[in-house]
């Protein structure tokens, strides 16, 4: 496994029976260059290690011209990705608190980077997209979902924000969708990340080993185009706009949780009890969040403002107190620091975004065009 600091550092180009590390498989395939996230028990969840590996595999591949296309996808048929390891956050977060910074700092830099690929990078979002999950394949040049697709970013629940770029991607649905989503922590069907623009492409589950060996002959698009579903399912989200809409406009949540107690909607009144389980400081400073994150220009800067957020957010109680409620001693019943939204004051919520100073993450900034030579010679290829 490579050094913690190995983000930056080109890796040599592995054969196609190569495997480098046990919870990463890298391989190439003729012009395809493959990332299998290989922890199928932990439903692929994300380490330290693997984040420096993908992201040296990235950038020795960015420049290797026998690669043409990256693509993702997860060991086992239940999960992509089910985002990071967070009994790893947890134990930093009590002994070591500059690995979960230089974990964070490392993974958005990967986000940025798959964002930024110059070569076409698909991901195969099928079965349980969570977390750092979406931050390795939402900013996907190609991002294709399944019927078996469950998609979302739970970390209110844990005591935590959305990350790895998801105030990014949620701050840019239609209407509220994003924000419902943001402070339940509820899942989304791959319809619905079609639709809140988290996806791209629905294919049958059933097709995808074809669609992966369509990649290795074929150029992207037409490969995707070859395998798509002839009907996308509907998008449930979408039939509930209406209320989501109402219901969470503005930036007041307890104004939002009123509108949402009372509302005739029965799932709105759901939504309520749902977010008032959550940790009040973690849903306010979602809120928060999402609402700058719709005034920031670009992914690197709602990156940037995320890593703030995140180094703050772990510093306090309430990330620990959520793990050990989820995942350690499963007793499922957080005692969050404070306990009300009442008792969250605006001032401590500013305080997540200040300036880190010399910690802040500056991430670089690369004019990448909406289209790369090597995908222009693909269309042109196409037609």
């Amino acid at each position: 496994m490579p050094s913690r600091n190995a983000i930056d550092t080109p890796s040599p180009r592995p054969s196609a029976s190569a495997v480098n590390g046990p919870d990463v498989l890298l391989e190439c395939d003729g012009h395809l260059a493959r990332i299998i996230l290989n922890r199928p028990k932990a439903l692929n969840a994300l380490t330290h290690p693997m984040i420096c590996e993908i992201a040296a595999a990235l950038h020795d591949w960015a420049d290797d011209p026998e690669v043409h296309t990256v693509l993702l996808t997860g060991s086992g048929d239940r999960a992509l990705c089910a985002g990071g390891d967070i009994v790893s956050i947890y134990r930093d977060a009590r002994t070591n608190p500059e690995e979960n910074a230089q974990f964070w700092a490392d993974e958005y830099t990967l986000n940025a980077q798959i964002k930024r690929y110059p070569k076409p990078y698909v991901a195969l979002m099928d079965g349980i997209v969570l977390g750092g999950g979406v931050g390795v394949s939402g900013h996907a040049s190609h991002r294709v979902v399944t019927e078996r697709t469950k998609l979302g970013m739970p970390e209110t629940t844990i005591g935590f924000v959305p990350d790895v770029g998801g105030t990014h991607l949620y701050s840019q649905a239609p209407g509220e969708l994003g924000t419902h989503l943001a402070l339940t922590g509820v899942t989304m069907t791959g319809a619905d990340a079609i639709a809140l623009g988290l996806a791209d492409s629905f294919v049958d589950s059933a097709g995808l080993d074809s669609l992966i060996d369509a990649l290795k002959r074929m150029p992207v698009a037409a490969a995707i185009a070859q395998h798509v579903a002839s009907t996308v399912p509907p998008a449930p989200l979408l039939a509930e706009r209406t209320w989501i809409d109402q219901c969470y406009a503005g930036n007041d949540l307890p104004a939002i949780i009123e509108r949402l107690q009372s509302s005739p909607v029965a799932a709105a009144r759901e939504a309520a009890a749902t977010i008032l389980a959550k940790s009040p400081t973690a849903a306010t400073v979602t809120l928060e969040s999402l609402r700058r994150a719709r005034t920031l220009d670009s992914l690197e800067a709602v990156l940037e403002q995320e890593y703030r957020v995140s180094l703050r957010m772990v510093a306090g109680p309430d990330v620990i107190e959520g793990i050990r409620a989820q995942v350690i001693d499963k007793d499922r019943n957080p005692a969050w620091q404070p306990s009300t939204l009442d008792a969250v004051t605006t001032a401590a919520v500013q305080a997540h975004f200040a300036s880190l100073g010399e910690r802040e993450l500056h991430l670089p900034r690369v004019n990448a065009p909406e289209l790369t030579l090597h995908e222009s010679t693909e269309r042109e290829a196409i037609a």
